[in-house]
């Protein structure tokens, strides 16, 4: 959480990484992202990224920062 908004976090084995709606498409095409389908419909905006996706350090900042990049961008709650 990123005041008060939700930037990433760990669903079973998957990161998920909130980019934005703007941001989407080009984080669904990065390998082992794919939709966050948490309710059996994917949200737009959230992504899953499989264990290998972001098992090294540099890959896990990567799609921190894209988290970051996008709640920091609207408004605390």
């Amino acid at each position: 959480m990123v005041n008060g908004h939700m930037c990433c976090g760990i669903v079973d084995k998957n990161l998920v990484v909130r980019t934005g709606p703007e941001q989407y498409e080009a984080a669904i095409s990065k390998p082992h992202a794919r939709p966050m389908d948490f309710t059996g419909r994917s949200m737009r905006g959230f992504v899953y990224v499989d264990p290998e996706g972001y098992r090294s350090t540099r890959d896990l900042k990567a799609w921190i920062q894209r988290g970051l990049h996008f709640v920091r961008s609207l408004p605390p709650k």
